[in-house]
């Protein structure tokens, strides 16, 4: 795949945006739109203990605007601007806040309509794709399918067993203090299948991973390859690790990613 893109005199144009479900979920958000009309759009999910502004957001935004593609980016549950309290967060809540994104781009009629998940943000993605009709191309970053085995392996069982008496993880994104987040979250997950969700995801699908990835195990990657029947691609980066930290490894998985969704978004 060419991973130079088309240049483009398109502006971007930001407008922050809140919606609420029939539940009063409160979801924080920025929609971001070309300066011609458009009828496609990118939906694009976050990480765990991260935020709408993730730089892997922000750099979508900026390659897939201007080659005339919105994009609608926003905070899961607690995270970010939300205005929920992030250790009473549950899967359940995270599925709701996307049904409602896809709806709101929906009554905005745009109609080609794409979604990318990074890491935690792609294990709801996996979730949701089945269900949702007008979804044309699905976009994997290093994506969880098994949050339970993730946890337990980044946690280790120590801290493991100090979350279901505290009802605090470890701060896995800096050396701060223990965040609270109730340990029935991990329960929760645990009812949870998506190697089930893939096997009905009919939308071309593009996986991309680093081969030094520390967080996802590789065997998750695979199995989703297998069990995902649909048309795929998976894109292995040498060397890259979850955060893509390398500047030109950030770049590879970025601009496949909106390659990917520029291919599969078709003209209306």
């Amino acid at each position: 795949m060419d991973t130079a893109l088309p240049k483009s005199d398109e502006r971007i144009i930001e407008t922050s945006v809140a919606f609420s479900n029939a539940s009063s979920l409160f979801t924080p958000a920025i929609f971001a739109e070309p300066s011609t009309p458009t009828h496609r759009c990118v939906i694009l999910c976050h990480g765990f203990l991260s935020d709408k502004q993730s730089r892997t957001n922000r750099r979508l935004t900026e390659l897939l605007v201007p080659q005339g593609i919105a994009t609608v980016r926003f905070d899961w549950y607690g995270m970010g601007e939300s205005r929920q309290h992030f250790p009473n967060m549950t899967l359940k809540h995270c599925q709701d806040q996307l049904d409602t994104v896809f709806q709101m781009v929906q009554e905005r009629e745009l109609t080609h309509l794409g979604l990318v998940g990074s890491s935690f943000g792609g294990l709801l993605a996996i979730l949701a794709a089945p269900h949702q009709p007008t979804l044309q191309a699905l976009g994997l970053k290093c994506p969880v399918v098994d949050f339970p085995e993730v946890l337990r392996m980044e946690f280790g069982p120590d801290a493991m067993a100090r979350w279901k008496s505290t009802n605090h993880i470890p701060n896995i994104i800096g050396n701060g203090s223990p965040v609270p987040l109730h340990y029935g979250f991990y329960e929760e997950c645990l009812t949870y299948d998506a190697y089930a969700a893939l096997s009905h995801i009919q939308v071309p699908t593009l996986v991309v991973h680093g081969d030094q990835d520390e967080l996802i195990p590789r065997p998750q990657i695979d199995r989703l390859l297998t069990t995902l029947t649909a048309s795929k691609q998976l894109t292995l980066i040498s060397g890259a690790d979850h955060q893509f930290g390398r500047p030109e490894d950030f770049r590879l998985m970025t601009t496949h990613l909106a390659q990917w969704m520029i291919n599969h978004l078709t003209n209306p």
